[in-house]
């Protein structure tokens, strides 16, 4: 059974953020909080916790679009390719904050993840929370959306209510206050021009 942990935005607690890290070194799979919905993720690089993520929500690795939550833009130059300056500059503007950029991966990336298109997500959500977990493990948790289709969306905005769901699924649930329902913004920066490819918490205009 999944541990139910409470930590605060404005101040995680140092101990409890070492707690979840410990989980996620030992191959656990979290439920935790972003600046836009509740996000599943795992150590990016143990690929057991990545086959679990996939096994929890039912998807194809080599399918489904995977984002990696840093704890700032340091880890760009590891797990992508190179980064025009253009691309660059807005990313500096849009993150932290309600934006996933879609660049090209690096071989860092594990291979499971590869779709046709070796591409990968980039989150620095503007939540303390996340980013001090990924602070403290030291590189990016691999992370997909809580959301499911055809559930209820407080099954994936209420800490409580995703408890009583993931509990038997997943190895910690962070409460860390109510979640939105709204996802981050896809900008798509693989190609000769920058494209949204969903429209989320993250406004286009806010990043030119």
């Amino acid at each position: 059974m999944a541990e139910f942990l409470k930590l605060y935005q404005e101040n995680p607690d140092p101990r409890r953020v070492q707690q979840v890290a410990e989980v996620l070194r030992a191959g656990g799979v979290i439920i935790y909080p972003t600046d836009t919905v509740y996000g599943i993720g795992c150590d990016i690089t143990l690929q057991k916790a990545v086959e679990k993520i996939c096994r929890i929500k039912g998807i194809n690795p080599k399918k489904h679009n995977f984002s990696i939550v840093c704890a700032d833009l340091s880890h760009l130059a590891l797990y992508t390719r190179v980064i025009p300056k253009p691309v660059f500059k807005l990313m500096k503007k849009g993150l932290p904050g309600p934006f996933t950029f879609i660049l090209e991966a690096s071989s860092q990336v594990p291979k499971m993840l590869h779709s046709g298109k070796r591409t990968v997500g980039i989150r620095v959500p503007d939540h303390k929370i996340p980013r001090a977990i990924v602070e403290e493990l030291g590189h990016p948790i691999l992370s997909t959306s809580l959301i499911n289709e055809g559930l209820p969306l407080e099954y994936s905005t209420n800490p409580e209510l995703i408890f009583e769901k993931y509990q038997h699924l997943v190895d910690l649930v962070i409460d860390g206050g109510q979640g939105s329902y709204v996802p981050s913004t896809v900008v798509d920066c693989t190609g000769d021009e920058v494209k949204c490819l969903r429209e989320g918490l993250g406004k286009m205009e806010d990043l030119y």
